[in-house]
């Protein structure tokens, strides 16, 4: 598809997770470009937080670009939307390295954030965060193919059809019996990348003959969801499934003919405990703009979950790069109380089976910490220090529950 032609440049998305709305000039080499944006199944929660074009023909010129239809609405409350000067984008000349472009001016009234350019080549990738698809997940699975330590199954299928992929790692020379389980999810949410890039990390580190990996491999298990959504992976979306549903909502309104993807990772794990296995700890990954935290399910006294929010959160905090804005805080029991169909992955399987599930957010915006913009490089090593973080926080823990 090719979305303006104006001289010799051009801008286009007809790739795989490629996302621009209308795009208008507004004089010569100055393009007002829309976020395309999406919205639930009610029409409402508006999300404009993805865009991945290619611009072509603008090498050694100035391009202007001018990034509208920003807002947006987030658990029915309205804001001016996930774009702005403190969340840059990401740009490309090969569609695998990614640099910040921070040459930006944001103006919050419109909202509007405005970009410049001048590519010292042709064509150049501009995208919202460093973009991770469906194809990259597969090379991936690729290169880790037949490794003994990994089994790969379809816990289910996507609504388009696609595989809603369940990897497992551990060691089978060793027992079963007794050993910790963790389970890690990622990309619930189609726009939010970086979690890809760290499942990436953790997978590879995990399959490595590194010596902490072939411990971990033979005293724990390691159930890996690395694409929750990859319909919206595909089709550039940026928090729905195609019938417009939250997959990190509706965890208690499970209905499989509307959002197949969550009713085949919640059996996947309610099959597990109901079988009389064990989850030591489930973490999700998710991405947000300025904040980072670590949340809880919701307070369970005598269960030992807030002992093992305290533990992570130190060891995130102590030994990864994770750059916490603020403690380490139990969940509420749903997103919008007294609301069906609002609680997240979190909430649900805390809900329904009191299972130890804990969410991590990481920024996009400059991380202090790290002391810039993170990078895929900070993603997969920060894949590596999860694995790690995760076995070493329910070690020699005793958790009560499933």
């Amino acid at each position: 598809m090719l979305l303006v032609l104006v001289a010799a440049i051009s801008i286009h998305a007809d790739f795989e997770g490629g996302s621009i709305g209308p795009v208008r000039q507004v004089v010569e080499r100055h393009y007002e470009c829309s976020l395309a944006g999406e919205t639930d199944q009610d029409g409402r929660n508006r999300q404009a937080t993805w865009y991945y074009f290619r611009l072509d023909g603008a090498r050694g010129d100035e391009v202007v670009i001018d990034l509208v239809k920003l807002a947006g609405e987030y658990n029915y409350r309205p804001n001016a939307g996930g774009v702005s000067d403190k969340t840059p984008p990401v740009f490309s000349y090969d569609g695998q390295t990614w640099r910040h472009l921070t040459t930006v001016e944001y103006d919050p009234t419109t909202p509007r954030l405005r970009v410049r350019i001048t590519p010292e080549r042709s064509p150049v990738w501009i995208a919202h965060t460093p973009p991770y698809t469906t194809q990259q997940l597969s090379q991936l699975l690729a290169d880790v193919r037949g490794h003994p330590h990994l089994r790969r199954e379809t816990a289910g299928k996507s609504v388009a059809g696609r595989d809603i992929v369940l990897l497992t790692v551990t060691d089978p020379a060793a027992p079963d019996e007794g050993k910790r389980v963790l389970w890690l999810m990622t990309r619930q949410h189609s726009w939010e990348s970086g979690t890809s890039w760290v499942s990436e990390g953790a997978l590879r580190f995990l399959l490595s003959r590194d010596p902490d990996a072939v411990r971990i491999r033979r005293t724990t298990i390691f159930r890996i969801f690395p694409m929750a959504d990859p319909d919206g992976v595909a089709r550039g979306g940026v928090r729905f499934n195609l019938n417009g549903y939250d997959l990190n909502r509706n965890w208690d309104a499970v209905d499989a003919s509307k959002m197949p993807e969550i009713a085949a990772q919640r059996k996947a794990v309610l099959d597990w405990v109901d079988s009389g296995r064990r989850i030591d700890l489930f973490v999700t990954l998710h991405n947000t703009e300025t904040a980072e935290y670590l949340e809880g399910p919701p307070s369970d006294p005598g269960s030992g979950h807030a002992e093992l929010m305290r533990r992570l959160f130190r060891i995130l905090r102590d030994e990864t790069t994770f750059s916490p804005t603020r403690g380490p805080e139990h969940s509420a029991a749903s997103t919008t109380p007294g609301k069906p169909g609002r609680m997240t992955v979190t909430q649900g399987l805390y809900h329904d089976r009191r299972i130890p599930a804990f969410l991590i957010e990481q920024m996009i915006g400059f991380n202090s910490r790290l002391g810039r913009y993170p990078s895929v490089e900070d993603r997969l090593r920060f894949g590596t220090n999860l694995v790690k973080a995760m076995e070493e926080a329910v070690h020699d823990l005793s958790v009560t529950g499933p």
